[in-house]
């Protein structure tokens, strides 16, 4: 018995393991508190590539006022999706200032894009309807943003 064939099979174990431990523990972000009118919003902050990237893939419950601010460090043309995703979400995209341009309704494990209408600074991925149960609209602001 060599140790080639030995570090082989383990290589190779460990690269089909590695989607399935991810699915098991999904990444955590850093967390701020947003307000959109009365509403406290705790938002993981997704600000690099890979978090962005990574977003709440895996995740398989998020609490009632919790959710996901995606940064993008320049005015970007943005759609979302839903591959590896779990749970079904609104996502509301938002200007530089702090503005909901548009809400998509998204749908888990699924590749369909959800785009914003004109370029955006973040986009805020909550619990389906979250944005419809507290009345919140495009046109108004969600406090807080990170800069």
């Amino acid at each position: 018995m060599t140790v080639r064939p030995l570090i082989s099979s383990l290589a190779l174990l460990l690269t089909i393991a590695s989607p399935f431990a991810s699915a098991q523990q999904p990444s955590r972000f850093p967390v701020v508190s947003l307000t959109a009118g009365m509403h406290v919003i705790r938002a993981e902050v997704a600000s690099t590539d890979a978090e962005r990237q990574q977003g709440l893939m895996f995740r398989e419950k998020m609490g009632p006022n919790e959710g996901m601010v995606f940064m993008f460090h320049a005015p970007a043309s943005v759609c979302m999706w839903m591959k590896n995703t779990l749970i079904p979400l609104s996502v509301a995209f938002i200007d530089q200032d702090g503005k909901i341009v548009n809400i998509e309704d998204m749908q888990p494990q699924t590749t369909d894009s959800h785009c914003a209408k004109k370029q955006v600074h973040y986009a805020l991925e909550m619990n389906l309807g979250w944005f419809r149960q507290k009345n919140i609209k495009p046109g108004m602001s969600i406090e807080g943003l990170p800069r």
